[in-house]
């Protein structure tokens, strides 16, 4: 079974009138966008509503300002976090040791926008990188600083749960139902499969948001993914 969360890329009117619509929800994803549109009352007011709230704000800097971002957004009551494994070690340590078991921080390996050429090109190496690779080299430094778990397109999400164990957070977004547009998403699965392969939360937005009647296709969804 894999928890659904509703990733809130839209407005706060929006956001809230769609909660409305979907009491069955259990999570939600407050990403850059909404995050610094509204900032921490809304995340106040979402976790007031009884929701899980995923901060997915991606932190990449130095280790003592990133642990002050995990320890602000646990006095938030936060229930998830994410950090860029690219911070490094040092980094993600420290925010795991800042979260103090109050908030699950995950670390953000390979987004799933890029596509093996791209990332290659932006990490200065030559030619196509072997994204399988790559993931799992993020998801194990990543385990070993202690971090809660980690984030990767569904195609990794079978090799990264072999390297961190059945007790870690596998977060994956690029969740689509066959017939679902792609977007801008490069590497994507159903949520049958994704879950199916060993991940623990599956984050949807598009196909929730836009969608005419969106309970029915976040219900769809999370009995697809076991919920």
């Amino acid at each position: 079974m894999a928890e659904l969360i509703i990733a809130l890329d839209l407005a706060a009117d929006d956001a809230r009138r769609l909660l409305d619509r979907i009491p069955e929800a259990r999570w939600v994803k407050v990403g850059s966008i909404l995050f610094t549109r509204e900032g921490p009352p809304l995340v106040r007011e979402l976790a007031a509503r009884g929701l899980q709230v995923f901060l997915d704000l991606k932190w990449h800097d130095i280790p003592h300002t990133v642990a002050g971002a995990v320890e602000s957004a646990a006095d938030l009551g936060v229930a998830m976090a994410t950090v860029h494994c690219l911070g490094g070690s040092d980094m993600m340590r420290e925010a795991a040791r800042a979260s103090a078991g109050r908030v699950g921080v995950v670390g953000v390996t390979v987004l799933t926008s890029h596509s093996a050429t791209d990332y290659g090109a932006t990490l200065g190496r030559g030619g196509e990188v072997v994204l399988l690779d790559e993931v799992a080299r993020l998801a194990g430094a990543a385990r070993a600083t202690g971090l809660r778990g980690i984030v990767c397109s569904p195609l990794e999400v079978a090799t990264v749960r072999g390297t961190l164990g059945p007790a870690a957070w596998v977060v994956v977004p690029g969740i689509r139902r066959s017939g679902d547009p792609a977007g801008d998403q490069v590497r994507t699965a159903t949520p049958e499969a994704a879950a199916r392969a060993g991940a623990s939360h599956l984050v949807v937005g598009r196909p929730i948001l836009q969608a005419g009647d969106p309970r029915s296709v976040f219900r769809e969804m999370a009995a697809a993914a076991g919920g």
